[in-house]
């Protein structure tokens, strides 16, 4: 019996050939096995058990992608929102005004101006 191991899965051609097995089992007349999860009753269930879990796992995998979806749209719909109140808001105060400072603009009087360098004489 293998150890579980939950930090890898099963690969999928291991599984499908799992699969295969199991259902060629079936065809075999005389068997009857010494170890208990070895019956064809056990294979059964723990193939039903799979299943399940597999079929589970794809439903919660989708609610997931669906959640993920509708937070990702609601945060782009909540930041056109805040921008256009930025934008409102530095329309009806001015971009120098401490209302729009307060929204996350800069003032428009704290920007630098360039300062010119004085350029060297070619000669």
């Amino acid at each position: 019996m293998n150890t579980v191991d939950f930090s890898r899965r099963v690969p999928a051609k291991t599984i499908e050939a799992d699969i295969d097995s199991f259902h060629g089992m079936n065809f075999i007349k005389n068997y009857i096995p010494v170890r208990s999860e070895a019956t064809p009753e056990a294979l059964k269930a723990g193939y039903e058990a799979m299943r399940a879990k597999q079929q589970q796992e794809t439903e919660l995998l989708a609610a997931i992608k669906a959640a993920s979806d509708a937070a990702r749209l609601a945060e782009v719909e909540f930041h056109d929102m805040v921008m256009a109140m930025k934008e409102t808001v530095r329309g009806q105060y001015g971009p120098n005004s401490d209302e729009a400072q307060a929204v996350g603009y800069k003032k428009k009087s704290e920007y630098k101006r360039r300062r010119r360098t004085p350029k060297a004489n070619a000669s």
